[in-house]
């Protein structure tokens, strides 16, 4: 494609070289640049794409699209100036593509939370009813029955349009999308024509990157003000940013909502562990899917469908066959009736919606046990807010790593506690296996893990590095392996922590040492319940003994891997640190 054609319409400022060059593909990485691309300098929020122009054009790109010329521009190089290359870069790429999304009713899906359980189960319903159709979420890229795997909520413009392009020529009618605010600001989605867009809810977010709050909303309302007449706009009217997202937008605006009028109003008249039964627009469907937020995602999508002319008895029927999306809500149970749930919650309101969602279903004298962490690198005014949801709705709350990257897992958590009492309720296990293992061996049946904050991920990163961590897979585990011997007392749960090995001072021989880390809880019946966490060294010597190193406590342990002891022990609060 002649460099003319894709330019045509785009205000330019500035222009040098060949206008007639023949453009072969589009990049924004300098490192992959070929013969005959169009390269695009990107200010990015670690390096700028204007540096790597020189390195770009010596790999072969024939144009370069930017917002400032080279100070030495590139012989026989066609340089393009434009006041924003990341608009550019989703305009052209949209055009070198053929402009697919004329060719796809596309929906785009953006808010906090909800959006991946919302563009999924649009994608999983059109299937459903017959249709070909894509999707683009945080979990997983799907081109009709192809799955790709997803790096981005929202992918850059040109892998997005691309996928758009190969979905059009499967003959795919429709494409779900996460939109995220990063994609919106960073023009990702720049020359895409939407069929509609849903608005599920937003809460405090992102903050790192949009640095308030009133930033973050502008942010997903820019979503709405660029969709075109004819248009959808679905917005959630119980959130009270839902009438702000739609102020300026040349959509047509509907609602849907659980608690004030809409057009699609949602009411759930039961709710149990099995499911729940809704009434929607006036007509009453089962579905396999728990909790008011869940409620509010069925509504938004059979809010979409209607909008996108999806008849209304065969949409309820196709509802009714849904079935949860990947880390989202997923429940696992062990042979002697405890339930673990892994959900991605990793914001404080969707946090506390999954919590409230396991108390209403937990019954009789079954607890409530929370695993979560929080991302290095991301929002820090999260951290405490969460720590206290967790430790205020959970009879024992667990903190522990989610994604450290670049942070120190245990600064994290200290951010996170550092405002909590010490009410004996809740402890800080930095290794998330280990905190996933203590809190499916504290259990007893009938109690519910809530393990959250990654939910479909399958790698923790650290540093610049992911290793394979699964939390699902981790549940599965401890249920298998964790011997529990209740007792009726105290019992404590004994997890190998390092093995040293040093010389005797009388023999002369090495003698094995072992470092084991204690949970404890105490009896159900007692007031002064408290977690309790503590440090023990044991000999593997012929007389295996350990005892407790702390302070103030008497409990002495037989030498075992994960063998449950009686204790007395009033040392090391939960706040304790090594």
């Amino acid at each position: 494609m002649k460099l003319t054609e894709l330019l045509s319409g785009i205000e330019t400022l500035q222009r040098a070289g060949a206008p007639e060059t023949d453009i072969t593909s589009l990049g924004f990485d300098s490192r992959h640049a070929t013969a005959g691309q169009l390269f695009f300098a990107v200010k990015g929020s670690a390096s700028d794409g204007h540096d790597y122009m020189a390195q770009a054009t010596a790999n072969g790109a024939a144009a370069v699209v930017c917002e400032r010329l080279p100070e030495e521009p590139f012989p026989g190089v066609a340089y393009i100036v434009v006041a924003d290359s990341s608009a550019a870069l989703g305009t052209i790429a949209s055009r070198f593509y053929g402009e697919p999304s004329h060719k796809l009713k596309l929906v785009g899906v953006t808010g906090t939370n909800g959006k991946t359980t919302t563009a999924t189960l649009l994608y999983d319903l059109f299937r459903r009813l017959g249709y070909k159709a894509g999707l683009i979420s945080t979990v997983v890229y799907r081109i009709d029955n192809e799955t790709l795997p997803s790096t981005h909520t929202t992918p850059d413009a040109i892998r997005l349009n691309a996928m758009l392009a190969e979905m059009a020529e499967r003959g795919c009618d429709y494409c779900f999308m996460e939109v995220s605010s990063h994609s919106i600001v960073q023009e990702r989605i720049a020359g895409l024509t939407f069929a509609g867009g849903i608005f599920t809810n937003i809460t405090h977010e992102h903050l790192d990157y949009h640095g308030t709050f009133a930033e973050y909303i502008r942010a997903k309302k820019r979503f709405f003000d660029h969709l075109p007449k004819g248009a959808f706009a679905l917005v959630n009217t119980d959130d009270r940013n839902g009438a702000v997202m739609v102020q300026n937008s040349a959509a047509t605006t509907y609602t849907y909502a659980l608690r004030s009028f809409s057009d699609f109003r949602c009411r759930i008249l039961e709710n149990t562990p099995e499911g729940m039964l809704l009434e929607l627009d006036g007509q009453q469907v089962w579905t396999r899917f728990l909790g008011r937020f869940n409620a509010y995602n069925l509504a938004a999508v059979y809010g979409a469908a209607r909008l996108l002319g999806a008849d209304c008895d065969e949409t309820l029927q196709a509802l009714s066959t849904l079935t949860p999306v990947n880390g989202r809500f997923d429940t696992l149970h062990s042979p002697d009736g405890i339930t673990a749930i892994v959900d991605y919650a990793h914001t404080p309101d969707a946090l506390r919606n999954v919590m409230d969602t396991v108390n209403e279903l937990r019954s009789g004298a079954g607890r409530l046990i929370v695993v979560v962490g929080c991302g290095g690198d991301r929002d820090r005014t999260k951290r405490p807010v969460m720590a206290q949801i967790a430790a205020e709705g959970a009879d024992l709350a667990l903190f522990t790593s989610d994604n450290p990257r670049h942070e120190d897992p245990d600064a994290i958590l200290s951010e996170m506690t550092a405002t909590l009492p010490d009410t004996g309720r809740w402890l800080t296990i930095t290794d998330r296996r280990q905190a996933i293992r203590a809190a499916a061996a504290m259990a007893r049946k009938g109690d519910y893990i809530l393990i959250a904050g990654k939910g479909h991920e399958t790698y923790q990163i650290t540093g610049d590095t992911r290793t394979h961590f699964d939390d699902k897979e981790e549940v599965g585990k401890a249920f298998g392996t964790l011997t529990r011997r209740r007792q009726e007392r105290r019992s404590a749960w004994l997890f190998p922590e390092r093995t040293e090995s040093r010389p005797d001072n009388n023999s002369g021989r090495r003698t094995s040492t072992e470092s084991f880390i204690a949970y404890f809880y105490g009896p159900n019946d007692n007031p002064k319940n408290s977690l309790r966490k503590c440090f023990i060294l044991c000999s593997n010597t012929s007389e295996p003994i350990s005892t407790c190193r702390e302070r103030a406590c008497s409990a002495t342990f037989r030498s075992a891997r994960y063998v449950q002891s009686s204790l007395r022990c009033s040392s090391a609060p939960s706040s304790a640190k090594r």
